[in-house]
């Protein structure tokens, strides 16, 4: 969020007291790396497929790091829906994903949980006058909102500027979907070195590169850290626990900076 007593320059979000502070853009994915919400998300989205299709069953596909429009045509694909048909398909699977969420609000309250460090981390970027927070996120925009918002973290996060798995099914194009609603919206423009993806998937970082923008990966996902350690992002931490580490993995400057 932008609070009353931050401007904006073109080097990103300042305050009115320290215009020389430079600027920062952190994008956050959601599941695995700020949360995680337990089967709710996927059940969710196998609903919203099986009420589409009429699906009896539903095939198990890898969730993780996707767009929800992308996950749900892979189910509708491995269902043997045809190609034309999954098309008329997609947008009534994604409202009835949105619908089968929203009714596992308590659900997702008892079982979910936020990763260690992530209200604290969040906390300390939202009180640095140079940053600004949003999400890129394959999640839904409405379904990204109710899980941080379940979690009250909603608070440290300009939502309206994020990018999400309703905004494009391929997630290489969220980021400069974000950095485009930031310009324009908020009349911040963030250089590449200036802003962060953090997730927890090698799509994540995929997605960073795609754009050219920093990625720090954590180890908090389904996956676990060994599966993301070694791919090779600007920075890696198995969780987010040490505030000072990571604010100075995001705050510091880029190699030769």
């Amino acid at each position: 969020m932008l609070p009353p007593d931050r401007t904006v320059s073109p080097g990103g979000v300042t305050s009115k007291h320290d215009v020389s502070m430079p600027g920062r853009l952190i994008l956050w994915d959601i599941d695995g790396t700020l949360v995680s919400c337990g089967p709710a998300g996927r059940l969710a989205l196998e609903t919203g497929a099986a009420r589409a299709a009429g699906l009896a069953s539903v095939p198990a596909v890898v969730m993780s790091g996707k767009t929800d429009p992308q996950i749900i045509t892979e189910i509708l694909t491995a269902a043997g829906v045809a190609e034309a048909e999954r098309g008329q398909l997609l947008p009534l699977a994604l409202v009835e994903a949105e619908r089968a969420l929203a009714a596992s609000r308590d659900r997702l309250a008892n079982e979910g949980v936020v990763h260690p460090g992530v209200r604290e981390l969040l906390a300390a970027l939202e009180a640095d006058a140079g940053v600004h927070q949003t999400l890129v996120t394959g999640n839904l925009s409405t379904n990204a909102a109710l899980k941080v918002g379940l979690f009250g973290l909603d608070v440290f996060l300009d939502l309206p500027v994020g990018a999400y798995g309703s905004d494009h099914a391929d997630r290489d194009c969220l980021v400069p979907i974000a950095l485009g609603r930031v310009r324009r919206e908020r009349g911040a423009d963030f250089a590449p070195e200036q802003v962060w993806v953090v997730g927890d998937t090698g799509n994540d970082l995929r997605c960073a590169r795609a754009a050219g923008v920093r990625c720090l990966l954590v180890g908090t996902g389904s996956g676990g850290g060994g599966d993301v350690a070694s791919l090779g992002a600007d920075a890696f931490l198995e969780h987010l626990g040490d505030t000072d580490q990571a604010l100075d993995l995001l705050l510091g400057s880029p190699p030769g900076g």
